[in-house]
């Protein structure tokens, strides 16, 4: 028997976080110090649910409020080998690739400050995650005139060049 669950992530409205797949007790380190060399100063605090041995959820992090919803959402989602990391000072775009190169991380389920579901299967071994729900559905396709605010909104935050393209 499987028994489908939607769990809703806590968290402040502006805190960014990664969920992935681990496969090994070593992420939790390896994971610490590839958030410390990626942004000087980062905040964040992560958590990952062990799926063997112990079967215990392994923290760390730099702020304690992020670690602590590193693990209040590893608790609340219950899935072996998941991983939590909550950001405060730091986007997923300054992180990800670095994540995603750690030879434990197997899978990104998302990288968001959206509201998000995780959608779990839960069996009698115990539970998976199936997907995340990231936010809202699309209600229309972007005019000229949003595709230009866009454009403009990506340069004054600096992720694109206010250069001329040759």
């Amino acid at each position: 028997m499987v028994k489908i669950i939607s769990i809703k992530i806590e968290k402040p409205e502006e805190i960014n976080f990664i969920l992935a797949q681990s496969h090994f007790i070593k992420t939790v380190e390896d994971c610490y110090e590839t958030l410390v060399e990626a942004v000087p100063g980062i905040k964040f605090g992560l958590a990952f649910c062990e799926a063997s041995g112990e079967k215990k959820i392994r923290k760390a992090g730099t702020d304690e409020e992020m670690i602590n919803l590193a693990v209040k959402n590893a608790k609340n989602v219950g899935a072996g080998h998941s991983l939590f990391i909550f950001l405060k000072n730091a986007f997923p775009i300054n992180v990800l690739n670095k994540i995603k190169n750690l030879s434990e991380v197997a899978h990104i389920y998302c990288a968001t400050a959206n509201p998000t579901e995780v959608v779990i299967a839960e069996t009698k071994q115990g539970r998976g995650i199936m997907g995340v729900i990231d936010g809202g559905s699309p209600v229309g396709v972007e005019n000229g005139k949003e595709e230009k605010e866009r454009k403009e909104f990506l340069r004054k935050i600096g992720y694109k060049s206010n250069a001329p393209v040759f």
